[in-house]
């Protein structure tokens, strides 16, 4: 599981529809090596069409470990490519002491309802992350910047962190979030990290992208929806579903698919997996 620091690349599947198998078609974005701000991982894809362009936002580094992480901004006119990639990552982490010193990364997307393109990006702060014990160091919160046009520049809002859960015990936070408009507020999903708890998904909402609710269970461990075998030993997270995201129906006014990716399934180590989002 390493990889996602060290070596991930950024490809493209494609199936006819969400119920059929994806087929590997193309590698998009490989780490491009040293000296370059993404020279050694390419990852956390999240694709978007504004207009007749596709922006797909990821993550870089340029060392292998998280205090390089940066998010970056790849456009392309067609899913074949060209993409046009950048030199510079997007979005910068705050001055060192801030909360997002660390890095900028998990970038979530969404045209706001102040007509600017809105970026979600996932942060904590170094001095914590050094300091604190235990299995999950420092606390991941969520910010917010924003811009005129989809490829920035992107300018942080004052209010944040919009998204804290360092008041919580047990060191609550959620990270991988996916945000959407849906019957006019916007609506995120996020892996818990502790506020229920490390195998649960959450959703929250908000009408200014600032004020959240609180989170509700989104969907629960992935044992809830499909038997697998005992794990092996080295998959301390076997069964944990990350990085969801939101596929919408057709009509583009409710939720249809939830993927996401788990230890386990088909390939073991990671497997992506789609689920049909049924009404109760």
């Amino acid at each position: 599981m390493g990889g996602w620091l060290n070596g991930s690349e950024i490809c493209r599947a494609e199936a006819n529809s969400p119920f059929d198998t994806f087929e590997h078609k193309q590698v998009i974005l490989v780490p491009r090596g040293e000296g370059f701000w993404d020279a050694t991982t390419c990852h956390n894809p999240l694709i978007k069409k504004v207009e007749d362009r596709y922006y797909l936002f990821f993550m870089g580094n340029s060392n292998g470990k998280t205090n390089t992480k940066r998010i970056g901004l790849a456009t392309s006119k067609s899913l074949d490519g060209d993409w046009t990639r950048p030199e510079q990552p997007l979005l910068l982490p705050g001055e060192e002491g801030s909360w997002d010193d660390h890095c900028t990364t998990n970038p979530a997307f969404v045209k706001g309802n102040d007509g600017k393109y809105w970026l979600f990006y996932k942060s904590w702060n170094t001095e914590e992350y050094v300091t604190q014990k235990g299995a999950v160091r420092g606390n991941r919160k969520y910010g917010l910047a924003k811009a005129d046009f989809p490829e920035g520049p992107y300018r942080k809002v004052s209010e944040n962190p919009v998204i804290d859960f360092s008041s919580l015990p047990d060191n609550a936070q959620l990270e991988d979030a996916f945000v959407w408009k849906q019957h006019g507020k916007f609506h995120m999903v996020a892996r818990d990290m502790g506020f229920y708890n490390h195998e649960y998904g959450l959703h929250l909402t908000t009408k200014d992208g600032i004020r959240w609710t609180k989170p509700e269970i989104a969907y629960l461990e992935m044992k809830h929806y499909i038997s697998e075998p005992a794990p092996p030993r080295h998959l301390n997270r076997f069964g944990r579903l990350e990085r969801p995201m939101i596929l919408m129906g057709k009509d583009r006014k409710e939720p249809q698919f939830l993927f996401g990716a788990t230890q386990g399934g088909i390939s073991g180590t990671s497997t992506a997996f789609v689920f049909e989002i049924l009404k109760s």
